[in-house]
């Protein structure tokens, strides 16, 4: 039927509808035109203003069900008859400890991680503290390869942050590659002849670390990839099986003597963002030798699926399983640094430490408002509570000339290593 032939009142009926869809069809065209500008404008302000941290991952549903949420059972390395005679349950598990690093709540408020870092202080030393034999310090391992890139004066403020403010009396800092690192290298015969006792530099064999594990033999052992992912999470627990003591990652300076963190067994936590299935990192860590938690974590290894090509499968995914089966099993687990500790770059624009790759900014100030001058709030923030920042192998950039990192960190090495050099301390 036509709309001639309608009744009057349908015409009247349909014509009304008409207009009204028309004038709300008008009507949002118009608020469109507005609104769209509007909100570019809007986002383009906030951009100018803010620096967006936006991260957004996924996960395989598969993955998760697969290898997240199962709680697999122990291998019983905790088994008395199973632990080490080098391993001392009582005291690493048991014993009493001076300080706790654990917060127990989110630090998600302001300078609330960097004071917690502050409270972790050592008990009072003895001015008469023996000088120990080289074998018998606490060892700190760190790691090279040799086929990614040439070890540098980049890499040198690695060595200098440990030589300025660790105890060199009770610790040596033994640096590993997959070569003849040291053969024509200055920077490192150098150091080797300032610090004959507190450095040493290794060739390391991983079949030959394995030996003793369950991972002997095994075709695992030749994991890696581009990334030296794979192989720098195999070697980092390797090595403290073998020796105990510290693992330090090559892209860090080191702010604070560790000392009053090393009664503890620990990893550190990734970021405070709190991710889900990536929450714990290795770039700082430390364990007794033939520790039982480095013996389960060789046993995850090898029975779970192998790990994918630059993963962290073998560093923060394997940590937290460990850590659940643990708990699991009544077993008091390894303790969690906070991020701060260790990678205070990490976190909000509020609370995080300044990038140590751009220029100061121009008032002066760090987060919070605070300085970070000489003497100032970042100062004693680097040297009284943080002990290490961990600068993600950006090792293409270039700290800014009298940037904060040169000012508060760089010259401070450099003075102290040169007067290790005029003494020929050991």
């Amino acid at each position: 039927m036509s709309y001639d032939r309608l009744p009057m009142h349908r015409r009247s009926s349909s014509a009304s509808k008409y207009r009204f869809n028309l004038n709300a069809r008008h009507r949002a065209i118009t608020f469109l035109k507005f609104f769209i500008p509007a909100a570019v404008l809007l986002i383009l302000y906030g951009v100018f203003i803010y620096e967006p941290h936006v991260e957004i991952a996924f996960y395989e549903r598969g993955w998760v069900y697969r290898e997240i949420e199962p709680i697999k059972p122990l291998a019983g390395c905790f088994h008395p008859e199973r632990v080490s005679a080098k391993y001392n349950v009582s005291e690493a598990l048991y014993g009493p400890k001076y300080t706790d690093p654990q917060a127990g709540v989110r630090l998600r408020f302001g300078m609330d991680c960097y004071d917690l870092a502050g409270t972790i202080r050592s008990p009072p030393k003895s001015p008469s503290r023996p000088t120990l034999p080289p074998d018998e310090r606490t060892q700190f391992h760190t790691y090279w390869r040799i086929d990614l890139a040439e070890f540098g004066p980049r890499q040198e403020y690695m060595l200098k942050s440990f030589f300025a403010t660790q105890d060199l009396r009770q610790t040596r800092l033994v640096l590993w590659s997959n070569g003849d690192l040291a053969e024509g290298n200055r920077i490192l015969q150098t150091y080797l002849k300032t610090y004959p006792n507190a450095f040493a530099v290794r060739k390391l064999s991983i079949p030959e670390l394995a030996k003793g594990t369950i991972l002997e033999g095994h075709s695992l052992l030749t994991s890696k990839d581009k990334k030296a992912w794979l192989d720098g999470d195999l070697i980092r627990l390797l090595l403290l099986w073998n020796y105990g003591g510290v693992w330090i990652d090559m892209d860090s300076l080191l702010t604070r003597d560790l000392e009053p963190l090393l009664e503890h067994e620990f990893v550190t936590q990734w970021d405070c963002y709190d991710k889900k299935y990536s929450a714990l990192n290795g770039a700082l860590m430390r364990f007794r030798q033939h520790s039982p938690y480095l013996c389960e974590a060789f046993n995850i290894m090898l029975n779970d699926t192998p790990p994918r090509e630059d993963s962290t499968d073998w560093g923060s995914i394997l940590y937290l399983k460990l850590w659940r089966r643990l708990v699991a099993a009544s077993i008091p687990p390894f303790k969690i640094l906070p991020f701060c500790f260790s990678d205070g770059r990490s976190c909000r624009l509020d609370n995080r430490l300044p990038d140590p790759f751009v220029s100061d900014d121009s008032k002066g100030k760090w987060t919070m408002g605070l300085g970070i001058e000489e003497g100032g709030a970042l100062d004693m923030t680097l040297h009284e509570k943080v002990f290490s920042v961990h600068l993600h192998n950006q090792w293409e950039k270039e700290f800014p000339r009298n940037g904060w990192v040169e000012r508060l960190l760089i010259k401070g090495y450099d003075k102290k290593v040169m007067s290790h050099r005029e003494a020929e301390i050991s």
